[in-house]
């Protein structure tokens, strides 16, 4: 097929693009800043210059595709503003769809979260599950379902909506706190560690999304795809440092004190437009349970993650330690 990936300079965004392309797909890639891309053009990507706020560069970025993901989007930065969060992941998304319809594609697949489902209060969730999102990045997501949802409606043009759970891999570094610190014997374990915690290894996430694509039965429907294995945390960072070689860490300190002070950080530093040293969404991390049920992607699309959390959790602190990172 020949098709069309947006936040392609980023980490899912890059893998996707380069895994399409090495699968045989003529891949076009639409990209802010064209000084990244040098991985992308090796692996055979065409690269255009466009972003999800600007219909005429999405307009002609579609030209001739038959499908396109849509990866981009604007994750939590401090000092933003609502509206351009839902510049990007909500009417962008719409924008997006408009353009691949006139261009004459014939599928979109639209990145979500599981995030949209917040803190899951009856693991495992699936996509039934009650929408909860807990801050903009979330908000702005579901925002994205919907608009995404309703343009495809009008435009006739089929639509996928995609929620991957925590992705990690090599080139992920916002997992590299956890698989990192503890590794290093750094890590501190806030609370008992019992909360759920289900990870998605991201070449497994590229071959749910060309599914996606590709699977008749997948137009109009919504998929959550996560890894194949749920753990608590506590038995993620066990399985960590065995991989890593070290001791599990052994220190284990209170939630609600970094929660108060997560607040009062952000308190300060958000008048000021900076990024607080700790903040609460950090804290919620050992507190809010996410497991998910990919049972309907199983089923409907044959989507069967091959990684185990073992082999994956290597991979990535073998790259890690490439960069001299651990």
């Amino acid at each position: 097929m020949k098709v069309l990936v947006t936040g392609a300079t980023g980490f899912t965004g890059g893998h996707l693009a380069r895994r399409l392309a090495a699968a045989g797909d003529t891949v076009r890639a639409v990209v802010r800043r064209p000084d990244q891309v040098a991985s992308l053009r090796d692996a055979g990507v065409e690269v255009v210059v466009g972003n999800l706020t600007d219909a005429e560069s999405l307009r002609r970025a579609c030209e001739g595709v038959e499908v396109v993901y849509n990866i981009a989007a604007l994750y939590r930065t401090a000092g933003l503003p609502g509206s351009a969060y839902r510049a990007v992941n909500a009417e962008g998304v719409a924008t997006l769809v408009r353009a691949a319809a006139g261009a004459g594609a014939r599928r979109v697949v639209q990145c979500s979260t599981v995030g949209v489902h917040g803190d899951v209060e009856h693991p495992p969730a699936n996509e039934d599950a009650p929408l909860r999102p807990g801050d903009i990045y979330q908000e702005t997501k579901v925002e994205g379902e919907v608009l995404g949802t309703a343009a495809a409606a009008e435009t006739g043009i089929e639509l996928v909506i995609a929620r991957p759970s925590g992705i990690y891999g090599p080139g992920d570094r916002r997992l590299l706190k956890l698989f990192g610190g503890v590794a290093r014997g750094r890590f501190i374990l806030l609370g008992d560690g019992k909360i759920f915690y289900h990870l998605t290894y991201v070449d497994d996430l590229c071959d749910g999304f060309r599914l996606c694509a590709t699977h008749p039965n997948a137009a109009g429907r919504t998929y959550i795809l996560a890894g194949g294995e749920v753990t608590t945390l506590k038995e993620l960072i066990a399985i960590t440092a065995d991989v890593a070689g070290v001791a599990p860490p052994r220190l284990r300190l209170p939630v609600w004190p970094f929660w108060l002070a997560g607040a009062a950080c952000e308190a300060i530093c958000a008048p000021l437009g900076i990024a607080p040293p700790l903040y609460r969404r950090r804290v919620d991390f050992f507190t809010k349970s996410r497991a998910f049920d990919i049972s309907r992607a199983r089923a409907e699309l044959g989507f069967a993650p091959a990684v185990g959390l073992r082999e994956g959790i290597g991979r990535t602190l073998e790259w890690y330690r490439g960069q001299h990172w651990i």
